[in-house]
């Protein structure tokens, strides 16, 4: 099986709003009021064929037109993805056709039968809001489809707390992740500034996330971070000791030659690391005997699967249809910054 890592973790449900459509049909407007920086891919249905489209990226709060002109799709789809960045992704909270997609830009016209490297995808039927200008969306005239959390934010809410995540992530205590601003939040903003060496007025700039991203891709400065020194591609999964027992949490997609923090809570003084190298169909990649993946852990067996995962019943991995992997033991007391290098 594929590997399906992905990209965060957190109480966020992803959401698609399927609100009564207005007569009119005009240019359709996606709005992302996720705390996370996320792809969409769009299905549109007509005379019995489906064709999707993709990628589009979304910044929290951002409202992107997708569409111009008249819609004359018969049904709608929308399928969204956070970046591999933050790790396990929220899952769909619906799901209402299996629909093609692929890496990279994409336009497949026959959405419905995937040739490889395509590969099905779960999107949901929506019915966009309809907008006058000035009205939601800031503005946007159009149909509009919302991606939404439980938490319900508004555009400007949800850019608010997609700063306040990737400022944790890269080691900025910003916490809660709620989208109110207040002291704190403002403090960490203003230290990321000044780190950056940017001026105050560069958190309304327009790259702002992605210099959020690229620090938190960075090797830390305090905490934990795995830096992947391999040609492949790294599937990673964490352990962290919380109330409940360890709770391992996977996968988050490394880069060659990149480095990511996970999204930890608190200070923890102790966590557990594991890493696989996969190829471009995220297969395990075999290591230079060709017998054993390419892998990095440890003697701690903790139960992980190959779609996105966070569990905390470690007993019996097998019985209960997961695998047991090995992970290894990363003591944080030692020194502030603890960086693991996947190295060939």
């Amino acid at each position: 099986m594929t590997r399906r890592g992905a990209t965060a973790r957190g109480a966020a449900v992803l959401a698609l709003s399927a609100l009564a459509a207005g007569p009119a049909r005009a240019d359709l407007t996606i709005c992302n009021r996720l705390s996370f920086v996320v792809e969409a891919a769009l299905g549109l249905e007509e005379k019995g064929a489906t064709a999707t489209r993709g990628w589009f990226r979304l910044d929290p709060g951002q409202c992107r037109g997708v569409l111009q002109g008249t819609v004359e799709a018969e049904r709608i789809f929308l399928h969204a993805r956070a970046l591999p960045v933050y790790g396990p992704s929220p899952e769909p909270q619906s799901g209402h056709a299996d629909l093609c997609i692929a890496d990279g830009d994409f336009v497949i016209a026959a959405a419905r039968a995937c040739r490889p490297p395509q590969r099905f995808a779960r999107f949901t039927a929506v019915k966009p809001s309809e907008t006058q200008e000035g009205g939601a969306a800031g503005g946007v005239t159009g149909l509009v489809a919302a991606l939404a959390e439980e938490a319900e934010y508004s555009e400007e809410q949800a850019r608010l707390a997609g700063i306040q995540r990737l400022l944790v992530m890269a080691g900025y205590d910003a916490n809660p992740v709620d989208g109110v601003t207040g002291p704190k939040t403002e403090a960490a903003i203003a230290q990321f500034l000044k780190d950056r060496g940017l001026a105050p007025q560069a958190k309304d700039a327009p790259d702002l996330f992605d210099r959020l991203i690229e620090t938190v891709q960075q090797p830390a400065a305090t905490g934990f971070s795995w830096c992947n020194d391999t040609r492949y591609a790294v599937l990673a999964a964490v352990g962290t000791d919380e109330r409940r027992g360890i709770v391992a949490r996977g996968w988050y997609r490394i880069e060659p030659g990149k480095c990511l923090r996970p999204d930890l809570d608190g200070k923890p003084r102790r966590l557990y690391s594991f890493g696989e190298a996969v190829d471009r169909d995220g297969q395990p990649v075999r290591g230079g005997t060709g017998t054993g993946r390419l892998s990095w852990g440890g003697d701690i067996t903790l139960c992980t699967r190959e779609a996105r995962f966070e569990l905390s019943d470690h007993k019996d991995c097998v019985g209960a249809g997961l695998d047991a992997t090995g992970f290894a033991t990363i003591d944080l007391t030692a020194q502030p910054a603890t960086t693991v290098r996947f190295r060939e």
